[in-house]
């Protein structure tokens, strides 16, 4: 049983079928009002000749009749809330157990690319794509949950200029330990380059020590890719992140898609030659004005038409971007989702404008940016620089706190806010740590549950009727809050803000810590009544309730529950 669903579609037995879409069913802003509340009233008033609060009170006088609307009320502008009665709450506890308690069928089947990471075959991977990494797997997780066909892709930045500097860098590595000294102002001097030149150096001897580029680069640039695409792999699989696509930008070249693309915009007439005006904060004295292929942007939301071409020919980031792009429509998704670090932001209007064109405004690209985690230790701010070889590693992180700390803490926050990682907090077993805190309230419902079967063998777990509960209406918040579930999954998956997850596990950790406490405080709201055996079962059964509930969390979260804390 959907509780939000099951107020929605009463509401639209009100109304006239052609506003059913309009009927949103969600908790008020103060929870005073209710359980729940509707603004249905306000978003009617702008279809039909009459005020909110009109339409207000001529819905409460349908709804009233029904006795699952518990002290239904209009607050004004025209908010409808209700409350839920106690036995409508315990129709939901046997859902509550199932393994499928909260999956939805939202996506029917629709395929979605959600491509996430995607960092540069630089070097290992560092925290600042650790969020990204989470933030998309948890999303992919979410989606399939509710029923989209989700593919998870990387796509290998393994062309440009890039690559070229991190070939030179290997170059000055296997020239230095070989015992040549050239100079070192090389792109990546870090100690992590080390190993690719001994595996090199194992294999080839000193072959290219003083031979010209051309005999050693494209081996040196492979080799390395190479090494550093397995280390990032191993620190995403100890992350628990796979991907199902790993999509190569060099190979995409190589095929030929930049061109194929580029005459697919030529076809529709989307290209032209011509100069783009100084950008904005750009120096006069440095520009220079020149003619260009031009891709028309502007058209499809854009601030400025795009060039695709460089001056010695070659291509463009932005072209070979577009070409990987109409890989992804070729493939038949219907969605697309990236996941691109903060300072991309600039970036985001001329790639949906691309998308827009190539699909004929039929298929979506939503960008999420990511927001860097600031790394303190020891209360400091802990910098990172890949060129400069002092970074804190993805690595670095697993080792000290482990996976779970790692993907919990990376969504309690939105990926557009700023996001503070302390070491020192982030371990300590205190109500603020928002990762013990939840997991030691599984921790203790496992305790109970186990106390429950060593005192009470003779007894098993009841589903519970109203007398059990009647007169205890402090669990009634955590019933409340387990029958939330759905909905919270409805929301995550809409919204597409796996954040969700972990602020709700958060409240249904924080509503079990106040009913424990509570049973400390007073003897009949504990948990285990050896005088009272059907309460006890009945308890033991909203108990095991929640502990599926969190599991089913966590389990989308990508999170392995403790069982015990010591």
């Amino acid at each position: 049983m959907l509780l939000f669903r099951l107020f929605a579609d009463k509401i639209k037995k009100c109304i006239d079928e052609k506003y059913h879409h309009l009927v949103s069913v969600e908790p008020p802003k103060n929870i005073e009002f209710g359980d729940f509340s509707t603004n249905i009233a306000l978003r009617l008033s702008a279809h039909l000749a009459s005020s909110p609060m009109q339409i207000a009170e001529q819905l409460l006088q349908q709804l009233q009749v029904d006795p699952d609307f518990q002290d239904i009320n209009i607050k004004k502008p025209g908010f409808i809330n209700w409350k839920v009665p106690l036995n409508l709450l315990l129709r939901c506890l046997p859902h509550m157990l199932k393994n499928d308690y909260g999956r939805l069928d939202l996506g029917n089947g629709n395929k979605v690319n959600i491509e996430y990471v995607s960092a540069n075959p630089t070097g290992p991977l560092h925290v600042g794509h650790v969020r990204g990494a989470i933030s998309g797997d948890v999303l992919a997780r979410l989606l399939s949950f509710v029923g989209y066909d989700v593919t998870k892709e990387f796509y290998i930045n393994d062309a440009g200029r890039q690559v070229d500097n991190l070939a030179h860098s290997v170059y000055w590595r296997y020239c230095q330990l070989l015992g040549q000294d050239l100079n070192n102002d090389v792109e990546y001097p870090g100690e992590y380059l080390i190993p690719v030149a001994e595996d090199l150096i194992s294999t080839y001897g000193d072959k290219f020590l003083n031979s010209p580029e051309k005999e050693w680069i494209d081996l040196f640039k492979m080799t390395a890719i190479d090494s550093m695409l397995s280390c990032i792999k191993k620190d995403l699989a100890d992350l628990g992140v796979f991907h199902d696509v790993f999509y190569s930008e060099r190979e995409l070249v190589v095929n030929g898609e930049v061109d194929k693309v580029i005459q697919t915009l030529q076809d529709k007439d989307l290209l032209y030659r011509g100069i783009l005006d100084l950008p904005k904060g750009s120096d006069a004295e440095d520009w220079e004005q020149r003619e260009q292929l031009l891709f028309r942007s502007s058209s499809f939301g854009d601030d400025v038409d795009r060039p695709l071409q460089k001056a010695d020919g070659s291509w463009t980031y932005f072209a070979t971007d577009i070409a990987y792009h109409k890989t992804k429509i070729d493939r038949g998704f219907s969605i697309l989702i990236d996941f691109w670090g903060a300072d991309h932001g600039g970036y985001v209007k001329r790639m949906q404008a691309a998308v827009h064109a190539l699909s004929n405004a039929t298929i979506p690209l939503e960008v999420q940016l990511i927001q860097m985690a600031r790394l303190l230790e020891n209360g400091r701010e802990v910098k990172m620089s890949k060129r400069a070889g002092t970074f804190v590693s993805a690595r670095d992180i697993l080792d000290k706190v482990g996976k779970d700390v790692v993907r919990f803490i990376m969504l309690t926050r939105r990926n557009d806010a700023p996001l503070d990682f302390d070491f020192a907090k982030v371990v300590e077993q205190s109500r603020d740590n928002p990762v013990f805190y939840v997991q030691y309230a599984y921790a203790r419902i496992n305790s109970v549950l186990k106390m429950f079967a060593s005192t009470l063998p003779d007894h098993s777990i009841k589903e519970p009727t109203d007398s059990d509960f009647i007169d205890t209406p402090e669990y009634w918040p955590l019933i409340k809050t387990l029958a939330d579930w759905p909905r919270q999954v409805m929301m995550a998956a809409q919204h597409h803000e796996p954040h969700r997850l972990a602020f709700y596990i958060g409240e249904v950790a924080s509503t079990f810590h106040s009913l424990w406490n509570c049973g400390k405080e007073k003897e009949v709201l504990r948990f285990i009544l050896p005088n009272d055996i059907a309460k006890t079962c009945a308890r033991m059964y909203l108990l095991t309730a929640t502990r599926n509930v969190l599991n089913l969390a966590f389990e989308l979260m990508g999170i392995t529950p403790v069982e015990e804390l010591r």
